[in-house]
């Protein structure tokens, strides 16, 4: 994988991490659990910190580390305020929609790691899609007891 490469599939992340801190803060602004809006804002600054270190990573390899969010989670993030509108902002409908932002985040850092990453890079990679998958078994466990709760 040439560098030009490794820095395209780190941007990628970086969009993804963006994706990831604006979603949960956007669901902590409108969930009514005074402890799901601290998950989400610990989720959010999480996937900020992951962001940084990523945009340093592009640097180190000489490239133009992004530094917003990808169009598709833009969307996602209209569709969570649109349904979250239609929905009464239910706390449920939040953890739901955290969820399916967590999907796309796992995928993303499964398919860099099948990549043929640079080692410090790759051990970075990984860390990160660790980190996502915790984030989505949390999430999908407090979906499932908002769920259980209705």
């Amino acid at each position: 994988m040439d560098n030009a490469d490794v820095i395209d599939e780190l941007n990628t992340l970086i969009e993804t991490s963006k994706d990831g801190e604006y979603g949960f803060l956007s669901c902590a602004e409108h969930v009514k659990s005074t402890s799901l809006r601290e998950v989400f804002a610990q989720r959010a600054a999480d996937c900020r910190q992951a962001a940084s270190e990523l945009q340093q990573l592009v640097r180190q390899h000489g490239g133009k580390p992004e530094d917003e969010g990808s169009t598709g989670g833009t969307l996602h993030r209209g569709w969570v305020a649109v349904k979250a509108t239609l929905t009464g902002y239910s706390d449920k409908a939040m953890l739901e929609e955290c969820e399916r932002g967590e999907d796309v985040a796992v995928a993303r850092y499964r398919k860099a790691a099948q990549k043929d990453l640079p080692a410090g890079v790759m051990e970075v990679v990984q860390r990160h899609l660790a980190g996502a998958l915790r984030n989505h078994d949390q999430i999908k466990l407090l979906r499932d007891q908002a769920r259980n709760a209705a």
